[in-house]
């Protein structure tokens, strides 16, 4: 709670700066607004998922959920930035693609989804070109975390604002999460407010959709945290938590809050290792590890780790072998019966998009 306090009032301090910040990205979109710097764009539908914060509202979850939702019926690809990866440029996942080569999201989507092309690049406006011409027939191709890269003008940009840090009481970088203008939801077709609580009430979904003032036109809905059976890492047997079991939570992600909660309501005890977002692990983390898991004296124990971090783990392999590491996927779960609105103005998108070409 201490370090809790002395962060927040730690940032508190970097007011100046954020203010500087608010600023440099005011005259950025400005820019953009009056078109003297220019968004180009395809004739080909474009999906992007986004947000106005850094980190934790559930953009890889929903870029997978876009998979399953469209896979089946068109032709589509991803594209990511391939953050913390140790190569620059255009990249084309392929079968010995790793983690280290295109970041660890998009290595999860191509290794949950071997039959959708996975590319990553920082200039989306010179990848998305080269990925068009190295998958003919794409219908459609779903941008990572795009909604601040104004270069590129989706058709349809789908925001993700998380329920307990809603852009609309957030602050500016670093004094506060945002790293967009606020005022910038409104480029948004979808809003998505995440993690809500799953007995979210229609007053407290009322109230928030008037914080938001979402815009005519604008669509939105609320999504809670869908936790399904943990699989080990390596031999993909499934686990079911239970209240006698011990848990080892293993994490590099930017929020494990809500994994912690699922965790006091699901097993006997948890104890965690966190590590920064998107770490790269290491031989020295393994061990660490291990001895930790091995001080917990339980014999119905198991490592608990996400599919992001899963992807910087399988490096070691046979290292794994014997260990009781199992991975927890996520996924969103629609509420108050609105997952068909939801996924009907993502198809009609692509569909009325081809029927104008």
């Amino acid at each position: 709670m201490f370090s809790s306090f002395f962060l927040k009032s730690f940032r508190i301090l970097l007011l100046p700066f954020a203010l500087l910040y608010w600023l440099a990205i005011g005259i950025r979109n400005w820019l953009y607004d009056n078109k003297i710097l220019r968004s180009s764009s395809f004739g080909f539908p474009l999906i992007c998922v986004g947000n106005l914060s850094v980190g934790g509202t559930g953009k890889s979850p929903m870029v997978e959920y876009l998979i399953r939702l469209l896979k089946d019926d068109f032709k589509i690809a991803t594209l990511s930035r391939g953050y913390k990866r140790k190569t620059i440029g255009y990249a084309l996942a392929h079968e010995k693609t790793t983690a280290l080569e295109i970041g660890d999201e998009p290595m999860q989507f191509h290794i949950k989804f071997p039959g959708v092309p996975v590319a990553v690049g920082e200039e989306r406006l010179e990848a998305i070109p080269r990925l068009l011409d190295d998958c003919p027939g794409l219908e459609a191709v779903i941008l990572d975390d795009a909604f601040q890269h104004r270069a590129i003008k989706a058709g349809l940009n789908i925001l993700l604002t998380e329920c307990n840090n809603l852009f609309t009481r957030d602050f500016y970088l670093p004094t506060g999460d945002l790293r967009d203008l606020k005022s910038s939801y409104e480029r948004a077709e979808i809003i998505i407010v995440t993690k809500c609580n799953p007995g979210l009430t229609r007053s407290g979904r009322k109230k928030i959709i008037k914080e938001i003032n979402p815009k005519a036109g604008q669509h939105v809905f609320f999504t809670a945290i869908q936790y399904g059976e943990a699989y080990h890492i390596k031999t993909k047997e499934t686990y079911r938590l239970n209240d006698r079991t011990e848990v080892l939570l293993v994490t590099g992600i930017a929020n494990p809050k809500p994994l912690k909660v699922m965790l006091e309501e699901n097993s006997k005890t948890y104890y965690m290792l966190q590590y920064p977002d998107h770490h790269i692990f290491t031989i020295d983390d393994l061990t660490e590890i291990r001895k930790k898991f091995g001080q917990i004296e339980s014999p119905d124990k198991i490592i608990l780790t996400t599919e992001k971090d899963a992807v910087r783990l399988v490096k070691f392999d046979m290292a794994l072998t014997g260990l009781p590491l199992y991975v927890i996927p996520v996924r969103h779960d629609f509420l108050f019966g609105e997952e068909e609105k939801f996924n009907e103005l993502v198809i009609n998108f692509i569909r009325n998009f081809r029927k104008t070409e």
